[in-house]
């Protein structure tokens, strides 16, 4: 308990007995039993001497005891209620305006003051009145200096006790029952009874405008506008409360036997006051008063500052931060007063393991955050930690309280990474503020940076390791490296100490770890994959670094490194084709033929060293696994069909004549000098029919493959890609087989080949089938002297045919022209 209020006495042995009180400003009015009325100043205070004097005493207000008083100083009227009747008179001179004759009777009374801001903006005030007449309620509004009945009375079930305006509605205590009546339709809810003790008397007590309380026994029930329970508990009373006020934040209760103060909001007992049989207590203009039948204490304030101190002291900081509000410091004084309440308040709550509250209000509170990290153990550095200040020394936390800390903790971390990214954008920075004033702090918005992420990461190691990773990969991430790298250390986590190390640029650590933990068979990061995933990943900047790993994953699992250089993602499409290709050839040639395939036929380059690389590679395997092939042929056959040969040698034999065929960007010139003259005849075909050279190409077929067939394939597709040079193509196979190239020709083109022989039918087949797409006349001339005309007839009608076709065709166009012509003609 600390020291809201001193009683000073005021007045001690008054001769006439007190009935009634009520003040305003620096007067108190004191209402007797034989009807006088008293009026004192009181001036001074402030702990110190009071000087009172009686300024008027009106003898003659009543001739019988002042039940009620209550002083309205925005109407500046006193009501009272003496003789039954309700009176109203001047605030200051107490000179009568008006009795309301239709109250005779009335046991009791209660105002409503309400205001309300005018167009003008100036306040309007509306009073109104209910007072208890026997068992009826009678409604008045205060106009024109006087009373109106406001509504028809309202019929009650028993005599009113206690009463209090809540809005709309009156809350009323009768002998054993609470009610709110509806003041438009009279309609009564039933709240609860008064309680068990006999001797308890109903109490209703403004709180605020929408709260009152209920004396239950010795209990005060909180209650809204509606009559639903404000608080989750009631007030409890050392005694039966005789009455009570509201003096905020304090609700002030007379015991038989001592005043007691408590609060609502935290619920506690602060105070309890010693003075001789209370019975009445009043509230205004800041001042309370409590008087018995014959003495008056005044309940002054201890001055803010002092209870705020006390209050800090006592751990008692959300009562303490409700006077704080109530200060009349400046401004900025008030706010850093508060802030620092706040802060030891969050502080005590982390002391009562309280840590989710507690870390919600550092955050609003924006403290330095490495300040409330060093509220848990092993986060910080030892060393750093040692230089932190607190009011005392945080607990010690283990186990279940730990990780429930630790949970709150990451909350609250969560929620100062998103503020901090706030204040870049908005390049904006608040002073952070400090649980204990003039400690340290960090200032600078990057060590912040550093200090949450850190101990974010932290955190998750203890309480939720799957989150490890994804805080690694953001991109703001701000973790410290060499405490990170000893923590994850500690931990084992080698998967996420790798995105630690990726994120950090740090590559060749990363790498070097990788290739550690591949050899280690219980290693989460054993094997290549995830050497192969973190090279594909590197692009182009890194390719020294690429090919330096890259080459044991290539040694050892070949298929798989090749991956390093083919996958389909933007860093490994970026990275410099030429020296991947030297490389590969270097390291693991026999990768090379794939990689060519990947980027050309997947990738669709149409770089022509590329193509040439391809072919060549295609070559000089194709010439290893042939001299093997022609050991097994029988003596005498040079060769076979190209893509016949059985196995591997075929297979890549059928891909180099594709190749050949569909490619448009290699340079023939460069490759024919390469192949030899007593082998990959086709092959050489298809070079020398790229360079134009047809005759060269279809002696080939004609006279070394002796494959008519192959020849004429050759003839049509040289003529599909330009048609001009289709009746040469074909004249030019005619004439192979007529006149075959001589001997010194043919050797230069076919080393060891012998000399070729003409091959008339073969000849005369070509004139038959292609008559329509060989010059007649050209034709003819080649033929030899001794070709009988028999041999040709097929060949001559069929050109005679096609001519007279031609013709017919011809002279129907020309009629369809010249219809044409005479249609149009005018």
């Amino acid at each position: 308990m600390h020291d809201a209020y001193e009683a000073r006495p005021i007045l001690e042995k008054l001769p006439l007995p007190i009935e009634s009180i009520a003040c305003h400003g620096d007067q108190l009015l004191v209402g007797t039993k034989p009807g006088h009325l008293l009026v004192y100043s009181i001036t001074g205070g402030q702990l110190g001497t009071f000087k009172v004097d009686l300024l008027k005493s009106f003898k003659s207000f009543s001739k019988k005891p002042i039940q009620q008083l209550e002083c309205i100083p925005e109407m500046q009227i006193v009501i009272s209620l003496s003789d039954a009747v309700i009176n109203v008179h001047e605030l200051n001179h107490f000179t009568p305006i008006t009795s309301i004759a239709k109250t005779k009777g009335a046991t009791l009374f209660s105002t409503d003051m309400q205001q309300k801001g005018t167009s003008g903006g100036g306040v309007h005030f509306t009073l109104k009145l209910c007072v208890a007449v026997k068992r009826k309620l009678q409604l008045f509004i205060w106009k024109n200096r006087t009373f109106e009945e406001l509504k028809p009375d309202l019929g009650v079930p028993d005599v009113p006790k206690a009463m209090s305006w809540c809005e709309n509605s009156l809350c009323v205590g009768f002998k054993r029952d609470y009610f709110l009546i509806n003041i438009d339709n009279g309609q009564p809810k039933d709240l609860f009874t008064t309680g068990n003790a006999s001797q308890a008397e109903p109490t209703v007590t403004k709180l605020s405008e929408d709260m009152r309380a209920l004396g239950r026994d010795n209990m005060s029930i909180i209650i809204d506008s509606d009559g639903q329970p404000a608080k989750k508990y009631a007030l409890t009373w050392s005694d039966i409360p005789l009455v009570l006020e509201h003096d905020q934040p304090y609700i002030i209760a007379v015991l038989p036997k001592y005043v007691e103060v408590r609060t609502v909001d935290p619920r506690l007992l602060v105070q309890s006051i010693e003075v001789d049989k209370p019975k009445y207590i009043t509230q205004g203009s800041g001042h309370v008063y409590v008087a018995s039948n014959n003495y008056i204490w005044r309940l002054e304030p201890v001055p803010l500052p002092r209870q705020i101190q006390q209050l800090v002291d006592e751990k008692q900081f959300e009562l303490a931060l409700h006077l704080a509000y109530m200060t009349d410091e400046v401004e900025a004084d008030r706010q850093r007063r508060i802030q620092h309440i706040q802060n030891l308040y969050a502080f005590e709550l982390f002391q009562q393991h309280r840590f989710e509250e507690s870390a919600k209000m550092f955050a609003k509170l924006g403290t330095d955050p490495a300040q409330v990290i060093g509220l848990f153990p092993d986060l910080l550095p030892k060393e750093y930690r040692q230089v932190l200040h607190y009011p005392s020394t945080p607990t010690e936390l283990g186990g279940a309280e730990l990780e429930k800390g630790l949970t709150a903790l990451v909350e609250y971390l969560t929620q100062k990474r998103q503020d901090l990214a706030k204040e870049s954008s908005q390049q904006t920075a608040a002073m952070p503020s400090t649980i204990c004033e003039g400690s340290k702090i960090v200032t600078s918005r990057r060590q912040r940076s550093l200090i949450i992420d850190t101990t974010l990461l932290k955190c998750y190691l203890q309480t939720n390791d799957a989150l490890v990773a994804p805080l690694l990969r953001l991109k703001d991430n701000n973790c410290h490296l060499d405490e990170s790298e000893r923590v994850l250390k500690k931990y084992q986590k080698y998967s996420e100490l790798i995105i630690l190390y990726e994120k950090k640029d740090l590559h060749k650590k990363a790498l070097d770890l990788l290739l550690r933990q591949s050899q280690k068979p219980n290693s989460p990061l054993k094997g290549h994959e995830r050497t192969v995933s973190y090279l594909q990943r590197l692009g182009k900047d890194h390719f020294n670094l690429i090919c330096e790993y890259a080459q044991w994953v290539l040694k050892s699992y070949p298929e798989d490194g090749l991956k390093i250089f083919t996958e389909d993602i933007p860093e490994v499409e970026g990275l410099p084709r030429d020296q991947v290709l030297d490389y590969l050839t270097s390291v693991a040639g026999e990768l090379a033929v794939p990689y060519l395939e990947h980027i050309i036929l997947n990738c669709s380059d149409e770089t022509p060293e590329f193509h040439n690389r391809l072919v060549n590679l295609y070559k000089d395997k194709i010439q290893v696994l042939m001299e093997d092939y022609r050991k097994t042929l029988p003596e005498g056959q040079l060769f076979v069909r190209a893509g016949t040969e059985p196995g591997e040698l075929g297979a890549l034999r059928k891909k180099l004549l594709f190749f050949l065929e569909t490619s448009q960007y290699y340079r023939p010139e460069k490759l024919l000098t390469r192949f030899p003259f007593d082998s990959f005849f086709e092959e050489r075909a298809l070079l020398l029919g790229r360079l134009g050279r047809h005759e060269q190409a279809l002696a080939v077929y004609a006279h070394i493959l002796k494959d008519t067939r192959q020849a004429e394939e050759y003839c049509r597709r040289t003529a599909m890609i330009s048609r001009e040079s289709e009746t040469d193509v074909y004249l030019s196979l005619f004439q192979t087989y007529i006149r075959p190239p001589d001997p010194e020709s043919m050797r230069l083109m076919m080393h060891n080949t012998p000399a070729p022989e003409p091959n008339i039918k073969a000849a005369l087949n070509v004139l038959e089938i292609h008559h329509d797409k060989i010059d007649t006349a050209r034709a003819l001339e080649m033929l030899p002297d001794t070709t009988q005309v028999k041999n040709i007839c097929g060949f001559l009608e069929k050109v005679m045919e096609g001519k007279a076709m031609q013709k017919r065709d011809s002279q129907v166009l020309k009629s369809l022209f010249y219809s044409e012509n005479l249609q149009v003609r005018p």
